[in-house]
């Protein structure tokens, strides 16, 4: 394992050497293996229960790894460096967003909370704008629907500048006009020399890798880990 310090920005590659998790004393999945590079996406398939979310989180720094590494380019560090590592951005089924809250203040406080620094309007305004928000900016989160409040989640992916993005169902609620404007939005991050890897179980219109957890499922062997 390195330090973050020693990464070298941008990474060339995003890969999983093999992952095992286990989870509530069982195994989730094991020997998971994957490698994207610059401007490649990554789908994460699989039936429900079978570890998608897990993995973003793992992969995030949220969750520890039984086994294996998470490595950016040539170097593997653990979670909790990953998550401080300043080059990826996780967005998962909670959306984390304040109902007594416009969306300008809830976009500032967590642009403040990632960065340490102030959201300048220009950015949150060009960050709306790209998912049809713009005249919602000002307007509190307890009036919106459950598509606009999604649509305000993943404005996140506009607001940071990170080059890895780590999407659970990022579509779920979207409209089709608003599914076609995220995939614009991830098709530009992977011309940038961005990495996406997303679990969804809707069909999302980039040509990419694909993992399915079924196939890493635990074996009968692992799966009496008791507490």
């Amino acid at each position: 394992m390195v330090s973050t310090e020693k990464i070298k920005f941008p990474i060339s590659r995003f890969s999983a050497k093999g992952l095992t998790c286990r989870r509530g004393g069982r195994m989730v999945f094991e020997n998971l293996e994957f490698e994207v590079a610059t401007g490649e996406y990554l789908h994460l398939k699989g039936s429900n229960g079978s570890g998608k979310s897990t993995l973003l989180r793992l992969l995030a720094g949220l969750l520890p790894a039984y086994r294996g590494n998470v490595c950016f380019g040539d170097d593997c560090i653990d979670g909790a460096a990953a998550a401080r590592s300043g080059i990826m951005i996780y967005a998962g089924h909670q959306h984390g967003l304040k109902p007594v809250l416009t969306l300008r203040e809830n976009c500032e406080a967590y642009y403040q909370l990632m960065t340490g620094s102030a959201l300048t309007g220009d950015l949150l305004e060009t960050a709306a704008d790209g998912f049809a928000l713009g005249d919602l900016i000002d307007r509190p989160l307890k009036y919106f629907s459950s598509g606009q409040k999604h649509r305000c989640a993943l404005l996140r992916f506009l607001l940071l500048d990170r080059q890895v993005w780590l999407m659970d169902e990022p579509t779920v609620g979207l409209d089709a006009d608003n599914r076609r404007r995220l995939e614009a939005i991830m098709a530009a991050h992977l011309k940038r020399g961005g990495i996406i890897v997303a679990a969804s179980h809707d069909p999302i219109g980039l040509e990419g890798k694909v993992v399915n957890l079924s196939d890493f499922r635990a074996t009968a062997a692992h799966l009496e880990h008791w507490l």
